[in-house]
C-alpha cells in the first residue's frame, strides 16, 4: 500500500487541513512547556526566578538559528535548480528569523538585568547576535532594494533571488560565531548545558521544561513558515492574473 504525503505549502483544503492540525499541536505543546517551565520546574539555586526566562530565550535562539539554516538552504537549492518555490522559503526563514533573534535580543537584556544588574554589555555573545540580527535585516533590505530598483516581484523574480542567495549564504556565517562565542573568547554569557560534552548540570525538571519549549517553539516557526511561504504564493498569483481577473463583476 503506498503511502499519501500532503505538500505543506500547498493551496488545497487538505494542506489547510494538515497546517492547522500542526497548529493545534504546537499550541498544546506550548500550553505544556508553560506549565513545565513556570510551575513545575523550580528556581534556579543562583538566580532565582528570572532563570525562567530561559524557557522563553533559548527556544527564541535556537529557532532563529534554525530559521537561518532555513535561508541558507533555500538559497543553495535556489542556485542548484532555480525553483523560485526555494528562494520563497529562503524569504520567510529570514523573516522569522529577523523577528526571533530580535526577542531573543530582548528576553537577553531583560534577563541581564535582572541577573548581570545592566541592560546591554559588551559581551562576545549579545555584539555577535546583534551582527546576526544586522545581517539579516539587510538581506531583507537588499531583497527589497533589488526589487523596487528593477520592478521585480520578491519571491517570484530571479534577479531578487540570485542577489539573496548569495547574501544569505555570507550571512550564515554569522551563526556559528555566536553559537561558539562563549567558548572562544571570555564572556559573561553561560556556556552550553544541555549540549555540553559532560553531563548536563540541569535539575531534569528543568531539562524537560526547556526541551519541552524548544520543541513547541519549532513547530510553531514551522508552522509560520509554511503559511508564509502560501501566503506569499497566493501574491504572486494574485499580481500575476490578468487585470480583468481581479477586478469585482458588475451587478446591474
Amino acid at each position: 500500500m503506498r503511502a499519501r504525503s500532503v505538500d505543506l505549502v500547498a493551496d488545497t483544503a487538505r494542506a489547510a487541513a494538515a497546517r492547522r492540525s500542526m497548529a493545534w499541536f504546537a499550541g498544546g505543546l506550548a500550553a505544556a512547556a508553560t506549565v513545565a517551565g513556570g510551575w513545575v520546574a523550580p528556581p534556579d539555586e543562583v538566580q532565582g526566578q528570572a532563570q525562567r526566562l530561559m524557557y522563553v530565550h533559548v527556544p527564541v535562539a535556537w529557532v532563529a538559528y534554525a530559521a537561518f539554516a532555513v535561508v541558507l538552504a533555500g538559497g543553495g537549492a535556489y542556485l542548484i535548480g532555480g525553483d523560485l518555490r526555494w528562494d520563497r522559503f529562503a524569504r520567510a526563514g529570514a523573516e522569522i528569523g529577523v523577528t526571533l533573534t530580535g526577542v531573543a535580543i530582548a528576553t537577553g537584556s531583560i534577563w541581564g538585568r535582572l541577573v548581570w544588574g545592566t541592560w546591554w554589555a559588551w559581551d562576545p555573545r549579545l555584539v555577535s547576535t546583534a551582527l546576526l540580527l544586522l545581517a539579516y535585516a539587510g538581506y531583507l533590505a537588499l531583497r527589497r532594494a533589488v526589487a523596487e530598483r528593477t520592478g521585480a516581484r520578491d519571491g517570484g523574480d530571479h534577479r531578487v533571488a540570485r542577489a539573496a542567495a548569495v547574501l544569505g549564504a555570507a550571512g550564515f556565517l554569522l551563526v556559528p560565531v555566536v553559537h561558539f562565542s562563549v567558548v572562544w573568547w571570555r564572556s559573561l554569557h553561560q556556556q552550553a548545558t544541555v549540549l555540553a560534552p559532560e553531563r548536563p548540570p540541569i535539575d531534569p525538571r528543568m531539562g524537560a521544561a526547556l526541551l519541552l519549549a524548544v520543541a513547541a517553539a519549532t513547530l510553531a516557526a514551522l508552522c509560520v513558515l509554511l503559511h508564509r511561504v502560501v501566503r506569499l504564493e497566493r501574491r504572486l498569483a494574485a499580481d500575476a492574473a490578468p487585470a480583468t481577473d481581479r477586478l469585482p463583476a458588475r451587478v446591474g
